[in-house]
């Protein structure tokens, strides 16, 4: 089985071709899903041992634990030692999964797969692009977004040429649906012929 390592900068169109796969029968883990559904099961324990007080019994409350972490880098790391771990065992479980049901190609939707090394779980990686103005125009037209905002989420984020001068595959999605859709296929074609290869 291939498995497609999908990523992309803010405002890239990156859930949008996570669906496009979906759409064309691939299974997909989204990995900020996963995040969601751990902060209301596995992951609620241990945030409340570290951060007590920032969860109950419907789950973490983002909102709090954002104000415990939020420019606390000591913080930070320590709920992502307690994420991070759990996020990759339900993508490996999601993975075997897969395998079992005998499929040819998985994705992994993973935001900052560089950022993490998530490339060295992933037989390719697929960057969604878009050009400099366009990505700009997507944000800022988000409700509550603001310059400051999107400079700190920016400066978190590997910069977007270099994505794309280490990914296997592009996705430009500034040339609408059918162009993204159609690269997409192209991906899932090659990366068929790289499962039949194995």
């Amino acid at each position: 089985m291939i498995v497609l390592g999908l990523t992309g900068s803010i405002g890239m169109g990156k859930s949008a071709t996570a669906a496009m796969f979906v759409e064309a029968g691939v299974p997909v883990h989204d990995a900020d899903a996963a995040v969601h559904r751990l902060y209301r099961e596995a992951a609620v324990p241990a945030i409340e041992a570290r951060f007590p007080g920032t969860t109950s019994a419907a789950g973490v409350d983002r909102a709090a634990l954002a104000a415990r972490v939020l420019d606390n880098p000591v913080a930070l790391a320590d709920l992502e030692r307690i994420v991070h771990p759990l996020v990759r065992a339900d993508a490996e479980a999601f993975l075997a999964q897969a395998r079992q049901a005998g499929r040819r190609i998985a994705v992994l939707d993973i935001p900052l797969l560089f950022e993490t090394g998530g490339e060295a779980r992933v037989d390719a990686v697929v960057v969604v692009t878009a050009p400099e103005a366009v990505q700009r125009d997507r944000v800022m037209g988000r409700e509550g977004m603001t310059e400051a905002k999107f400079a700190a989420i920016l400066s978190k984020q590997m910069p977007d040429a270099e994505k794309r001068r280490r990914a296997h595959f592009l996705v430009d999605t500034s040339r609408g649906f059918a162009a993204a859709r159609s690269q997409v296929h192209g991906i899932l074609r090659s990366a068929s012929l790289m499962a039949g290869g194995n």
